[in-house]
């Protein structure tokens, strides 16, 4: 976190579309690669310069050139001229904080959505910035690190497997899209049984350390849902088919995943509900658990009150005390002090003290 705010102090005072990388690095090298298809056939290859990526820019078939890393500014700057992007969209490219949004300019739509993984190691929710650029026969999509979140795009792609290698490149975007969705519900998947867990620790074994998961489990639910909200705008946008890049018969393909949306987000305000639940569950056996000491601790000093006068008693040593110089004295008094402890412990049991 220190390291964002020295960058976001790093940009203030720039002029807007100044391009700098702010954000974590997150892959040690660059990786391009391409992948350009029709429905006849398609070629694969990874590229050694981005500038080999440009002679498809006018090809009639479709291309998908992907970039892994984003902290070379150069190549960022090197598509947006070849491109003709806007620059504040190449700002917001290596801005790595930003919103899911879609901006529609005249011949391409920008479009920044968040990818998300488990980490089941640290039990936490990891976040990655994608940016997708629509043209009309083309789609860039660049990533913060080299994951194989896509590869399953790919697949499909190489085996001409569905409609992907028949639709345009809207299709291709989709099913970019729809991917990064998927993964939301893996991410849920695993928050489920964190949710299982917690419960079960809260009922079972509550300890100061659970307070402080179901605050961050709270807070990774706030952070999912302030990711999704907007995510569910951008997806109703496309699937009203608002924007000429993508065709109609998309749209329906849109619907769908508006609706995963849609169940995504009840899904995080049930388990935002079971998390609120938990806190309180959580506040109430401890003050249970309290209750209970102080309930002990009053009913051990409630039966030494009277043990304690009787030894307070027979402790002032006057001269003339009766029984003070009986042979049995001492034993006595401590018969008569078990005898009133069991008598006390009786009556607190039939009370329900105990």
């Amino acid at each position: 976190m220190s390291f964002f705010r020295n960058m976001i102090s790093n940009k203030a005072g720039m002029p807007p579309g100044t391009l700098i990388h702010i954000g974590e690095r997150k892959a040690e090298n660059i990786r391009l690669s391409i992948i350009d298809y029709d429905e006849k056939g398609l070629e694969e290859k990874e590229l050694k310069t981005i500038e080999e990526s440009f002679i498809y820019k006018d090809k009639p078939s479709i291309t998908w050139i992907n970039i892994d890393g984003l902290h070379d500014v150069e190549i960022i700057a090197k598509i947006g001229n070849e491109f003709d992007l806007h620059p504040l969209i190449m700002e917001d490219i290596l801005h790595t904080n930003q919103r899911p949004k879609m901006e529609d300019f005249e011949n391409y739509l920008f479009i920044v959505i968040r990818m998300l993984y488990y980490d089941k190691t640290e039990n936490e929710i990891i976040s990655e910035q994608l940016s997708l650029i629509l043209w009309k026969n083309l789609v860039i999509s660049f990533q913060e690190s080299s994951g194989g979140i896509f590869e399953p795009v790919k697949e499909r792609l190489r085996k001409d497997k569905g409609r992907i290698r028949k639709m345009g490149p809207d299709f291709l975007l989709y099913a970019l899209m729809d991917t990064v969705v998927d993964n939301y519900l893996i991410v849920l998947e695993n928050i489920n049984e964190r949710v299982e867990e917690l419960e079960e620790e809260l009922i079972s074994r509550p300890e100061p350390g659970t307070l402080e998961a179901i605050h961050n489990f709270k807070r990774e639910l706030i952070f999912l849902k302030k990711s999704l909200w907007p995510l569910r705008d951008l997806i109703g946008i496309l699937e009203r088919g608002e924007s000429e890049l993508i065709q109609e018969k998309t749209t329906v393909y849109f619907k769908d995943v508006y609706d995963h949306t849609i169940h995504m987000i009840d899904t995080v305000e049930t388990y935002r509900d079971l998390v609120s639940g938990m806190m309180e569950v959580f506040l109430t056996s401890i003050s249970n658990r309290m209750n209970e000491v102080m309930k002990m601790l009053t009913i051990i000093a409630t039966i030494f009150i009277p043990l304690t006068f009787i030894a307070g008693v027979y402790g002032m040593n006057f001269n003339y005390m009766p029984e003070l110089s009986w042979r049995y004295g001492y034993f006595m008094a401590l018969l008569i002090m078990l005898m009133v402890g069991i008598v006390m412990l009786i009556w607190f049991k039939r009370k329900n003290f105990l």
